[in-house]
């Protein structure tokens, strides 16, 4: 059975639609929760959980290479198969994305190429999305690579903007879809169902 790191940044109810799904489906071990900070939501989840976590603060490091590579270590030495970023809003060096290549995935509260990249996070996104006046938004499972959410795309969901949405309310619908696609992406990577060509993802 593969076995999963997440990696975390908040309150982390993307992670937990990952721990509920796979203690009804029991679809890979979640070896290790990453956190960027103490006291995030997401850590108190993994203690709740008996998940293992670890806390890699920026402060904590004389730069990013360096923490990056310490965070390398603790995943090789915990034979983790793949990353699932969950919220994560740490930049990630190349050097971090080479050594895990094709086996980091992040999910992002939009249909991407729309509203994604430097600058888009969080609720960031969905007032974007609603200033420009589109009609759907949604989200958007996809491979990590050099460039802020370029990586080849895996699955989205889409989600209809309504005339009175605010960026609170689009973001809490758009929320609900990511509790079922990130798990279910996962669920597929770890089962070895997912063939990925160039930015091609196919879902076997």
């Amino acid at each position: 059975m593969k076995r999963i790191a997440v990696f975390a940044s908040g309150g982390g109810t993307d992670f937990q639609s990952i721990i509920d799904a796979n203690e009804r489906e029991h679809f890979c071990d979640i070896a290790l929760l990453i956190a960027s900070k103490e006291g995030i939501g997401a850590i108190d989840r993994a203690k709740a959980h008996g998940i293992r976590s670890a806390v890699f603060s920026k402060k904590d490091y004389p730069d990013l290479e360096t923490l990056y590579a310490e965070l390398t270590y603790l995943l090789n030495m915990s034979r983790v198969d793949y990353i699932v970023l969950a919220g994560w809003l740490k930049i990630i060096p190349e050097s971090f994305i080479r050594t895990f290549e094709d086996r980091i995935i992040n999910i992002h509260p939009s249909l991407i190429p729309a509203f994604c990249g430097a600058g888009y996070y969080g609720l960031k996104v969905h007032e974007a999305v609603l200033k420009y006046g589109a009609k759907i938004s949604g989200c958007t499972v996809h491979f990590v690579n050099e460039v802020p959410d370029g990586g080849a795309i895996i699955a989205q969901t889409a989600v209809k903007v309504e005339e009175d949405d605010t960026p609170e309310s689009l973001q809490s619908r758009i929320l609900c879809e990511e509790h079922k696609l990130l798990p279910y992406c996962v669920r597929m990577l770890c089962e070895g169902r997912i063939e990925k060509d160039g930015r091609k993802v196919t879902i076997k």
